[in-house]
């Protein structure tokens, strides 16, 4: 580390070698950075789930889905993520829903974040529709 450091003529301390601070300092970025990556990918996420099995009111659904954009502006306003949004669903064990959601969080305040701001659209899926939502925890390990 000597290479790196030398005394000044002006205040006689230790100063780190101009050509050097810059290589230094993103080193150094970067390994704080690492370490803030880390603490979150352990943290599980938590994922909000919705399943719309039937469609009651064709207009209605019509309007609802008119809503996307809006929806996922509030998704990405609470740092979510969508991982599924699709009617194209196939069935192994039972039947599958019409259409199916799933939006991962980084917490559970985040979740029902979103959840509490689309209250209009729950409502209008739950005239509209014979569906349900949920949420559940996820879990930072694959096994």
């Amino acid at each position: 580390m000597a290479e790196y450091v030398r005394t000044s003529a002006v205040n006689g301390r230790e100063t780190v070698k101009g050509q050097y601070a810059l290589p230094l300092a993103v080193a150094i970025g970067l390994g704080f950075g690492a370490v803030g990556l880390h603490a979150r990918t352990t943290t599980p996420p938590v994922y909000l789930v919705v399943e719309i099995d039937e469609i009651t009111d064709a207009n209605g659904f019509e309007a609802l889905r008119q809503t996307a954009d809006a929806t996922a502006v509030e998704v990405q306003f609470e740092d979510g993520r969508y991982f599924a949004r699709t009617e194209k669903v196939t069935a192994l064990d039972g039947s599958a829903p019409k259409f199916f959601a799933l939006i991962a969080f980084d917490s559970m305040t985040r979740a029902k974040a979103f959840n509490d701001s689309m209250k209009n659209n729950t409502a209008l899926r739950a005239k509209v529709t014979k569906s349900r939502s949920f949420i559940v925890d996820g879990t930072s390990h694959w096994h």
